[in-house]
């Protein structure tokens, strides 16, 4: 039978080409027309341990990943003893026929055991390390996917290293495809139907970041690589040259924090990824940009911790760490995109907020949404939405025409002062990071300046938080049932409403895509609204309830927390929802 939403599953060692193979497998998937939710699980030892990548594959948009497996496809055997559990009944395992295992308790599950000579098939090609290339063509052949689709792929991707490495990986595809589909294809109950659809990107939210920021005016990004936010790094490097952008692999997290806010104090927009660990090293310097009211953008993906924690899992644990990272009281803007589409938007429109306020600005995801693959048209990013807006900076010809002496931090009715970048004749300012007067002068700890400066700073907020937008909801207006959700736990959390309400039940979702300031005003009537609030985060402590709480009074009725380092998925949430 043909389905429309099927996992594919594929495993083994570091080292044996998992996750590349996985992502590879999501782009021939993307273009037989079907959607694709890629997520890759990984080990965080280079070699040994056990890697995971699997492809959800459906006919209309997917915004999660699911836990049953269809189609096992095992590199080492302790795929299986991981992973054969979570095959349904009727699915298969693809497997080299050298590996043994106990194969009755699958078959008595139902499981289909589809051995197949994938390290001979890779060892004539001429390296036993195609045996993934391999694995992947029989998984084709047994569900119908075009072989062409498959074939694209490893063409692009390993055109740079010539026809030595694409026609071995072509013959192996090509021998593993006939073998699954004249062996086992006819037996096989699950089937891949191509559709006729529009050419789409297959992105994770660091590739979403990364194109925002460079489309929103970004041209300067200074990091030191921390996982899981390189990859925003590596995109932005890989794409300099060509949109005259400058990347800095720093030495260290405070030379990149820094070296971000140098270049926005220059007038240059500028950012910095790091994950939470890196960020604690950067909060003295997130300091001093709220003193020196300097714009900065900081991704901070995180991870669990404390310290260096589980380095390549996910968690939600940094989220009233960044409302309050250094010391003092000073305004930042935390936005928390759940998918792809509000990475992209977030990036951009954070640097817009950035420069409008004049404070950092720090977008937090997971690893979950830096890493999870998503095909999507590229409409949904809405490239003609984005706008830079500079706020109040200064041009040459502002600057000009002043009758007065400039004053980087003049007290106004915002709170905020107009900005000029170093150099002109007229827009000579002090900068200090001890308190200072509105010329930017050290103010010899006086107290009723202070007491202005500190309102000043403050002010801000009360714009800023007009801007914030309110929680989307998503499901009927009036539900039995309403989750509560901020950044990635979207995806999963909006199937967990689809499939409540498919089967008779009452479900609806608050997401907050923007958490500081919080706009109370907002939030308030959409929280006092919901009949039965479930707060659904992936952190032990229920702490965007906690900030819920504290800042309207509302308290949920209940809350699904997980913090074992995987994600949440939908039928992790509906288990304790029942």
């Amino acid at each position: 039978m043909t389905v429309n939403d099927m996992t594919f599953r594929i495993g083994g060692e570091a080292g044996q080409g998992v996750e590349s193979s996985g992502a590879g497998f999501a782009k021939a998937l993307a273009r037989s027309g079907l959607y694709v939710f890629g997520l890759q699980d990984y080990m965080s030892r280079i070699r040994g341990g056990h890697n995971f990548f699997q492809v959800r594959v459906g006919e209309d948009q997917l915004y999660s990943h699911e836990d049953a497996v269809h189609v096992l496809m095992a590199l080492v055997p302790e795929t299986i003893e991981r992973h054969g559990q979570e095959v349904v009944p009727g699915g298969a395992i693809i497997y080299d026929r050298g590996f043994e295992l106990d194969e009755q308790p699958l078959r008595d599950r139902g499981v289909r055991l589809l051995p197949a000579p994938l390290m001979e098939m890779a060892k004539e090609a001429g390296s036993e390390i195609m045996a993934n290339t391999a694995v992947l063509g029989v998984a084709a052949g047994i569900t119908g996917l075009a072989l062409e689709h498959v074939e694209s792929v490893i063409r692009d991707n390993f055109k740079k290293k010539g026809p030595k490495v694409v026609n071995p990986n072509l013959e192996v595809a090509r021998k593993g495809y006939a073998y699954g589909r004249d062996n086992y294809a006819e037996g096989f109950q699950f089937k891949l139907e191509p559709r006729q659809a529009p050419r789409r990107m297959v992105v994770n939210g660091n590739h979403a970041i990364a194109l925002g920021a460079l489309l929103g005016g970004c041209r300067f990004m200074s990091a030191y690589p921390m996982t899981p936010a390189t990859s925003i790094l590596e995109w932005l490097s890989t794409h300099a040259w060509d949109y005259g952008l400058m990347t800095k692999h720093t030495e260290d997290e405070l030379a990149a924090i820094l070296m971000a806010i140098g270049a926005n104090f220059a007038g240059v927009r500028a950012m910095t990824a790091t994950s939470g660990g890196g960020f604690s090293l950067m909060t003295e310097a997130l300091g001093m940009a709220g003193m020196t009211e300097t714009p900065v953008v900081i991704v901070e993906a995180e991870r669990p911790g404390p310290s260096t924690g589980m380095p390549t899992r996910t968690e939600q644990g940094d989220l009233l760490f960044v409302l309050r990272a250094s010391q003092g009281e000073f305004p930042r803007i935390v936005l928390t995109p759940g998918t792809v589409e509000q990475c992209f938007e977030a990036s951009w429109r954070a640097f817009n907020l950035a420069e409008e306020y004049q404070c950092p600005v720090i977008i937090l995801i997971d690893n979950y949404l830096s890493n999870s693959l998503r095909a999507i048209e590229r409409p949904q990013f809405h490239f003609e939405d984005v706008m830079v807006d500079r706020g109040q900076f200064l041009t040459d010809e502002d600057l000009a025409e002043l009758s007065e002496r400039y004053k980087r931090y003049a007290f106004t009715e915002s709170g905020i002062s107009p900005r000029a970048a170093p150099g002109h004749p007229k827009a000579v300012f002090m900068t200090c990071s001890d308190e200072h007067d509105e010329l930017g002068n050290f103010a010899d700890e006086d107290a009723e300046n202070r007491v202005k400066m500190v309102r000043k700073r403050l002010r801000k907020l009360d714009l800023a938080v007009e801007e914030m937008r309110a929680p989307a909801l998503y499901g009927p207006q009036k539900a039995e049932i309403t989750l509560l959700a901020w950044g990635s736990t979207y995806g999963p959390a909006r199937e967990v409403v689809d499939r409540l309400n498919q089967n008779g039940g009452s479900a609806n979702l608050l997401h907050f895509a923007d958490v500081w300031p919080l706009a109370e005003g907002k939030v308030l009537p959409m929280l006092e609204s919901a009949k039965r609030l479930v707060d659904v985060e992936s952190n032990a402590t229920g702490q965007f309830a906690r900030l819920i709480r504290a800042y309207t009074g509302v308290e949920v009725d209940a809350k699904i927390l997980r913090y074992d380092g995987r994600p949440l998925s939908p039928k992790y949430i509906l288990d304790r929802l029942e």
